[in-house]
């Protein structure tokens, strides 16, 4: 089924070239959209046919990904190559992941960014950690890209084998406001619980992790796509224990929060023999609103031109970012040169 998948994309890749040959190298015909990317998306014009090469050559796209550590540095710096090879000047740029990333973006620090749904929603309706804050309501999405697992970690000599086994004990939640711990926080919700009912350590992962080996944590939260290097690290070297996320918890946690869906973490992903129950929540990629339609959809046609560039980064790029997945489970708004590349291939919100 994903060979079918792939050939389908490839296909329509091959028609996509070759429009924008019949239409002159992507020219939008009497009233090109005029180059710079700052210009509002109203300026766009007719975007059939994206940017010519010589106005893709005049833009530079920074792609904000996350720490060097995870999973979004490679995959995003995939797409900076991506994109590059499109025909743009790009950069790639290492940052402490959504949280900081939703702040580029508003702040036109970058162009298209990595986020994980929650900490975006959060954010575009001003609840959880922005609450009290003025609502981001001009954060677009770009595309779908792949789904985050929470994945609870300990060792076994803590003992610990459910999410109320947390309580006085001491647990690395993830950087401040990070989307990991922004992950942790409404869990802790979910299971009637508090950080108060435990000592937090506001610590990256692959820090209290490192802090869990030296005995100075019990447990770790771990945001990411499957499998995480970090993680086979421990479960290579110690005893390693994946904490179940499921029962009454994990149904509170979903009716509050939509954009979380039940799965499983599968038997042998790491060191377990048997499936582990948990939840995940979907990456997005985010595109500044004031770009133009024409450029944001021409940069669609470029990811899809080359998405073998982007599925060689990282296995879960490889089994999740394709053209056939559209762009389904996606709740922030589309951009409206996306929403218009994704309708000309068959998929609507």
């Amino acid at each position: 089924m994903r060979h079918m998948k792939r050939i389908t994309a490839f296909v329509l890749a091959l028609c996509m070239a070759a429009a924008l040959v019949s239409c002159g190298g992507g020219e939008t015909g009497g009233n090109p959209p005029p180059a710079g990317g700052a210009q509002s998306s109203n300026a766009g014009g007719d975007v059939s046919g994206g940017l010519s090469k010589a106005e893709r050559a005049k833009e530079f796209v920074t792609v904000a990904t996350g720490p060097t550590s995870g999973i979004y540095f490679p995959i995003g710096g995939a797409f900076a190559t991506a994109l590059k090879d499109w025909g743009y000047t790009t950069s790639a740029q290492s940052t402490a992941a959504s949280g900081e990333n939703i702040q580029l973006i508003q702040e036109s620090g970058a162009e298209i960014a990595i986020a994980m749904q929650d900490s975006v929603m959060q954010a575009y309706e001003g609840f959880g950690a922005y609450e009290g804050k003025e609502p981001a309501s001009d954060l677009r999405a770009l595309m779908r890209l792949w789904p985050n697992y929470v994945q609870l970690v300990t060792t076994a000599n803590t003992g610990i084998k459910s999410v109320e086994d947390l309580k006085g004990k001491r647990v690395g939640v993830g950087a401040a406001n990070s989307g990991v711990e922004l992950n942790a926080r409404m869990i802790f919700e979910a299971y009637g619980m508090s950080y108060d009912d435990c000592t937090v350590d506001y610590l990256a992962y692959g820090e209290a992790i490192d802090n869990m080996k030296n005995g100075q944590c019990d447990a770790v939260f771990v945001t990411s796509g499957l499998p995480n290097a970090t993680v086979t690290e421990l479960a290579t070297s110690y005893d390693m224990v994946i904490v179940p996320i499921e029962g009454a918890g994990r149904d509170a946690l979903i009716s509050r929060y939509p954009f979380y869906a039940a799965t499983t973490i599968p038997a042998d992903t790491y060191n377990n023999k048997e499936d582990v129950e948990s939840v995940f929540v979907y990456n997005i990629m985010l595109v500044r609103a004031d770009l133009s339609d024409a450029m944001v959809y021409d940069m669609l046609t470029g990811i899809f031109e080359n998405i073998s560039t982007i599925q060689a980064s990282h296995n879960a790029a490889d089994k999740n970012i394709y053209l056939d997945v559209g762009i389904s489970d996606i709740q922030l708004p589309l951009h409206p040169g996306a929403e218009k590349w994704w309708s000309d291939h068959g998929f609507t919100k």
